[in-house]
């Protein structure tokens, strides 16, 4: 079987991520065991990242409790101790063996194993500049300085990201321009080339700009490429997210592979590389 890494077509080679550490849609989030496989493997792959009591990251998407593990509450008001006590869930909300990991904890995991020189960590930051200290900052650099090479951080405030990749040098950035009501201002104004003029300037060191994917197939029914400015400007793209492999979704892929991304965010990625790696 092909490994679902990624996808050659026209000559254009197009990553397939692994969201929150998922290799196939019933994987559960964040598990030790996937990530170190797509390590191992060369493939991409994303976790998440927020802020714990103890002035560290947890490797959880949410900032509270409940969806992803089986404790309770904040994230940001439980310490580094109770969350390595936590289960993760699987995607019926059932607890699982694996447990919550810090962001050092999962360096440390990589740091015993073989990865492989294409292989690419994205650590995508849920938080914002406030919500970071000098405490935060410096035990991230601690963490990630030692597997800078093999990273990419992320995140939708670009001051957050560069003020920690600051801690970490070598460390690659990356900036999510999308929010929650981007695609309905587009659609109205119009302005897809002034959406991404405005991205490439917040995030100047940016290498990879992440962009949803009905923003960048919007963009392309209303006659605007936006891929290949960013990719002329010298960054790469990202489209997310491919959540399963149905009709409509291979057929979303199929203009994202026309249009030349660099990179598609998925939870199936299995599922993606049998159907156009056959």
């Amino acid at each position: 079987m092909n490994q679902p890494i990624l996808i050659d077509r026209d000559g254009h080679r197009t990553w397939l991520k692994w969201h929150r550490a998922r290799r196939r849609a019933d994987d559960p989030v964040f598990t030790g065991e996937r990530i170190i496989e797509a390590m191992r493997l060369g493939a991409s792959i994303e976790v998440d990242l927020v802020i714990h009591a103890d002035h560290g990251c947890a490797v959880l998407h949410d900032r509270t409790l409940e969806r992803e593990t089986t404790g309770t509450g904040r994230v940001r008001d439980t310490s580094a101790a109770t969350l390595r006590q936590l289960h993760l869930r699987d995607n019926d909300g059932q607890p699982i063996d694996a447990k919550v990991m810090l962001l050092e904890d999962l360096c440390a995991l990589l740091a015993e194993g073989a990865v492989h020189p294409d292989a690419l960590l994205q650590l995508d930051f849920k938080e914002d500049r406030q919500a970071l200290t000098p405490q935060v900052v410096a035990s991230f650099g601690a963490s990630v300085s030692p597997m800078a090479k093999s990273v990419i951080l992320s995140g939708g405030d670009f001051d957050a990201i560069a003020t920690l990749a600051g801690s970490a040098p070598g460390l690659r950035t990356g900036y999510d321009p999308c929010h929650r009501g981007t695609l309905a201002a587009l659609k109205a104004s119009g302005n897809y080339p002034g959406f991404i003029e405005d991205a490439l300037a917040t995030a100047p060191d940016a290498e990879m700009i992440y962009l949803a994917c009905e923003i960048v197939l919007a963009a392309e029914d209303a006659g605007v490429d936006i891929i290949a400015p960013i990719q002329a400007a010298g960054r790469r793209v990202d489209a997310w997210t491919i959540n399963s492999v149905t009709p409509q979704s291979i057929e979303q892929v199929k203009r994202l592979l026309r249009l030349k991304v660099d990179q598609i965010t998925t939870d199936d990625p299995e599922g993606l590389a049998e159907v156009f790696n056959r």
